[in-house]
């Protein structure tokens, strides 16, 4: 048996193609890791009321905030408990702005252990559930500066439950 592999018009040493195909395999690997997706950054109009919707009433978990006196912002970093990688950053511009609601961005989304009592937990905190979960699977409510949220049932839907089977949709969502 040759030690010697044809490669077009060359030949290349077994051990020599060996060590090309490892090297490029290990450059493979390292550059799937290249990319890692960090927050979505989502600008409120007040901070504590949009904290009262994110941490208080959706149950985010903030990790941090910081004022930046020289830019006139502040940004707070929330995220799902037990999913610190998948952050939202709420960003707070001190002088007054009006934002549009951009036709490109969608939702959040979030799965919950229990769509009813998630949806239970925003109404307690006087949010309103835009699309309830009539069928124990999905909802979606709107945060103070009309970000659209949805929540989706961890698992297999839930059973269709009153009084959720009986609510409509209520504005857009």
């Amino acid at each position: 048996m040759s030690n010697v592999l044809p490669i077009g018009d060359k030949t290349t040493p077994k051990t020599g193609q060996f060590a090309f195909v490892h090297g490029l395999l290990q450059i493979l690997r390292i550059s799937r890791g290249f990319m890692k997706y960090l927050h979505t950054m989502v600008r409120v109009t007040d901070i504590e009321q949009s904290l009262r919707f994110y941490r208080d009433a959706l149950g985010l978990k903030e990790l941090s905030r910081k004022d930046y006196p020289q830019g006139r912002y502040t940004l707070v970093f929330l995220a799902a408990p037990g999913d610190d990688a998948a952050q939202v950053e709420l960003t707070h511009n001190w002088d007054p702005e009006e934002y549009s609601a951009g036709r490109n961005f969608g939702h959040l989304a979030y799965a919950v252990d229990d769509i009813y009592a998630a949806c239970k937990r925003l109404m307690d905190h006087g949010v309103t559930i835009n699309r309830p979960p009539r069928d124990g699977r999905m909802a979606f409510v709107r945060s103070p500066d009309n970000v659209s949220i949805e929540l989706l049932q961890k698992g297999p839907a839930l059973a269709p439950a009153a009084p959720w089977t009986a609510m409509q949709n209520v504005g857009r969502w």
